[in-house]
């Protein structure tokens, strides 16, 4: 048999309900409303901010490295505060937290300058372990020419550029300041359905750039391009080096083959 609510819900049921979570997301702050035992409260009030708390720390475990014990619940306790979840899937709590970090956490003095990017990282491993996006191979020729066809890239091969070199970030390296250059990055699934990371120079970006952009693009008119754009004096060495690249990626499951 269900409990009777208290008089207070009785007048406005929508009020005690506003009432309840608001007390549930701060409890230092809001008051426990009337009819309610503060010990059967509680129970509530640690068991929501703890899940949330262990989804968080488990979807960012880097980040969670770099803070205090008492740094890091005050910052997961203003986002389970004042940010409003648009899912219910907990799955999905790594990219709305991401969202509170970019457009409602004010900035903090202990806030690490490349915690927008490091999040989109850590992000970036958990999204592509659970993609259950089907690769369709007939449309792949595997064995193909790279330079001939069109190289396709994997959609579980995700090419990133970053101001800080996150995949290094480390309770041991904290950096201060971007690097000098940008740090350039294939994150992707192998054949095994393991989320590894390629780094990769920005020769190799802007090829992987080219063929994504242009789907008609073979190898070799990507890599003359490339040549172009560098003025380099001997084309051929590029184009050479290229097919090298190409190949790595394909070894590594980043590119499949040419398209059909």
């Amino acid at each position: 048999m269900n409990a009777p609510l208290p008089n207070s819900a009785k007048k406005s049921f929508k009020d005690w309900q506003y009432a309840f979570t608001s007390h549930i997301r701060d409890p230092e702050n809001v008051a426990i409303p009337d009819g309610i035992e503060e010990r059967r409260i509680k129970i509530y009030s640690e068991l929501f901010y703890n899940n949330v708390e262990g989804f968080i720390s488990g979807g960012f475990p880097i980040l969670r490295s770099l803070y205090s014990d008492d740094d890091w619940h005050l910052l997961v306790r203003d986002y389970f505060k004042n940010h409003k979840n648009h899912t219910p899937y907990f799955l999905e709590l790594s990219q709305e937290f991401i969202e509170y970090l970019q457009h409602e956490r004010e900035t903090h003095d202990n806030d690490f300058p490349f915690m927008l990017e490091l999040t989109h990282y850590e992000w970036v491993e958990l999204a592509l372990e659970i993609d259950e996006t089907e690769i369709d191979y007939s449309k792949i020729d595997t064995d193909a020419d790279l330079l001939k066809g069109h190289p396709v890239l994997s959609p579980l091969a995700w090419p990133l550029s970053y101001q800080f070199e996150v995949h290094k970030i480390s309770p041991d390296y904290i950096p201060t300041e971007p690097s000098t250059q940008a740090t350039h990055l294939v994150v992707y699934r192998d054949i095994k359905d393991e989320v590894r990371f390629m780094e990769i120079n920005p020769v190799t970006a802007r090829l992987l750039y080219l063929l994504n952009e242009d789907k008609n693009l073979s190898g070799q008119s990507a890599l003359e391009k490339i040549a172009d754009e560098l003025q380099h004096s001997d084309k051929n060495a590029v184009i050479n080096g290229g097919l090298d690249t190409l190949r790595e990626l394909k070894e590594r499951n980043i590119i499949l083959g040419v398209s059909i």
